[in-house]
């Protein structure tokens, strides 16, 4: 099944390759899961009775539990055994993708998919990466990360096509059980997975996990309270603030004191790494706020069904899936840094693009030169920045800078999700408030009640449900707040792609103080590592 320790193989033997092939599997259900939500957010509002928020919410979540405990899982993988740790994980995971096949409402979506998810995402992917150090050697653990990371990149790429196709022409319902089908096959070749020993410090920083949970899950419920209307927003953003503020202090002092520490806060002396983080943050902001803009604005404004939204974002995924394997095999004597820079300038050129075609689109098509655009900068990121960020860490400590690396992500990737979201519906509140107030067509009264609505309830709801919802109207009255509502929206929207430009001019200027650093030789796990 596995080779022995101390041996090495020109390549995977069939029992391996059976390993890497379950391991692939696994990577490919991790990535796909947000991928066929985003596309699909119409199709679960329609069914659940439930809001665009709502689901949004779900699904920024999602993302926030996993980083919030992604240095925690890798822990209890370390304290519980790495198998046990996977096996839990594939669990928790296909707990998820089973309530939202039974679903009949958002709550068992929050709890279920969202939190017991997430929190299963956050044990199988550190586990992950110690169970394929751990099962492979030589050049077959080379193709072992070869073979997931493609699976991750095939993924993130087919995602939206495949979420939007099995949504669109048989169920939403029936996509997440056929991820349940994935990870039972996947389970059942638990046998072939040897356990990795941990022979590290058993000491817990318990303090320093508490104070990562508090900070990261404060500023990104904070910005979900707030868009959902409800109370505490400033307590809670300030406590995400002073728990982050506190747990850098905290790492410093038990470091110069010896004791065990959540992370090692000497990884940020490497400038790169700290670059490097700092990139895949702002990455994944960017990403995080065109995964929730573009599929409302597809889904919602133009009406397009789950697949005909995915046709129109596959653009983006399939030029940042084709950019990154050319560029990862044909970089050439390029320096990472200024490809990094390129991946950059590109991103936010594209998104800049998109900002004046929003009101303007009759069809998803004109998005295609912009997404292009804009997925070939996000693959030459890809294809650079884990590499260059693992590539100053020691070789025994590149484990544990990857998790700090995902960590950073899964929060960039949450916030963006969140705070673009936030804005979103901030924006159509007040765009739709003003022009309602400057109508000479509604009454007074007629616009104290739109005020009124929106003020506890502003939803990004199509032209379609509206007319539903104002039947019994005067004609005159409907479709001035059907008008209202198109131009409202178009602000809303445009608004919202904000987060992902300025993202990307955060990304740009972190990239030319990368360029000031010289580039270092890579360590020897740092190209394998990138699996957050």
């Amino acid at each position: 099944m596995t080779e022995a320790p101390g041996t090495s193989a020109p390549g995977l033997s069939a029992g391996n390759r059976r390993l890497a092939v379950l391991l692939a599997m696994a990577m490919f259900v991790l990535v796909v899961d947000t991928s066929v939500m985003n596309v699909s957010i119409a199709a679960v509002v329609h069914d659940l009775h439930t809001t665009v928020s709502g689901v949004q919410s779900a699904i920024a979540l999602e993302a926030l539990v996993s980083a919030a405990f992604i240095l925690i899982g890798s822990k209890v993988g370390d304290l519980i055994g790495r198998k046990r740790a996977y096996v839990l994980g594939l669990l928790g995971y296909g707990i998820g993708a089973l309530a939202m096949a039974l679903s009949q409402g958002l709550i068992a979506i929050i709890v279920f998919w969202a939190i017991v998810g997430g929190i299963g995402a956050s044990l199988l992917l550190p586990s992950m990466q110690s169970l394929i150090h751990g099962n492979f050697e030589g050049a077959a653990q080379r193709q072992a990360y070869a073979l997931v990371g493609a699976a991750a990149a095939v993924a993130a790429a087919v995602g939206p096509l495949l979420g939007g196709f099995i949504t669109t022409y048989l169920s939403w319902r029936i996509a997440f059980l056929l991820e349940d089908v994935i990870i039972v096959v996947v389970l059942s070749g638990i046998r072939l997975v040897r356990d990795v020993p941990y022979t590290g410090s058993r000491q817990i920083d318990v303090v320093g996990a508490i104070l990562s949970v508090l900070g990261m899950g404060g500023i990104v419920l904070g910005i979900l309270v707030w868009e959902e209307g409800g109370q505490a927003v400033g307590l809670l953003l300030g406590l995400g603030a002073v728990s982050l503020g506190a747990l850098a202090w905290w790492l410093v002092r038990r470091k110069r004191a010896g004791k065990a520490t959540l992370l090692d806060p000497d990884l940020f002396k490497a400038k790169l790494f700290k670059f490097g983080v700092s990139g895949q943050v702002f990455q994944q902001i960017g990403l995080g706020g065109v995964m929730i803009a573009l599929p409302i604005y597809l889904q919602i404004v133009l009406e397009y069904s789950a697949m005909g939204a995915g046709l129109s974002i596959a653009p983006l995924s399939l030029s940042m899936f084709a950019v990154a394997l050319v560029v990862g095999r044909r970089g050439g004597k390029r320096r990472p840094a200024s490809l990094i820079r390129a991946g950059f300038a590109l991103f936010t050129i594209g998104m800049i693009i998109v900002e004046p075609i929003v009101p303007r689109a009759t069809s998803g098509w004109y998005l295609t030169v912009p997404l292009l655009i804009a997925g070939s900068g996000l693959g030459l990121m890809v294809s650079q920045l884990n590499n260059l960020t693992l590539a100053p860490i020691a070789e025994e400590r590149v484990s544990e800078a990857a998790g700090v690396n995902s960590a950073g992500g899964s929060f960039g990737l949450s916030f963006g999700l969140a705070f673009a979201g936030a804005i979103l519906l901030g924006a159509l509140s007040i765009s739709f408030t003003s022009m309602a107030n400057s109508s000479t067509v509604l009454s007074k009264s007629e616009q104290q009640q739109v005020a009124k609505t929106l003020e506890h309830d502003a939803q990004v709801v199509s032209n379609t449900q509206l007319t539903k919802q104002l039947e019994g109207q005067p004609q005159k009255t409907k479709d001035e707040i059907i008008k209202i509502n198109t131009q409202s929206r178009h602000v809303a929207l445009q608004v919202a792609l904000l987060i992902p430009i300025l993202a990307g001019l955060g990304g740009l200027l972190t990239s030319f103080r990368m360029m000031r650093e010289p580039d270092p030789e890579q360590s020897g796990d740092a190209e394998q590592m990138v699996l957050g």
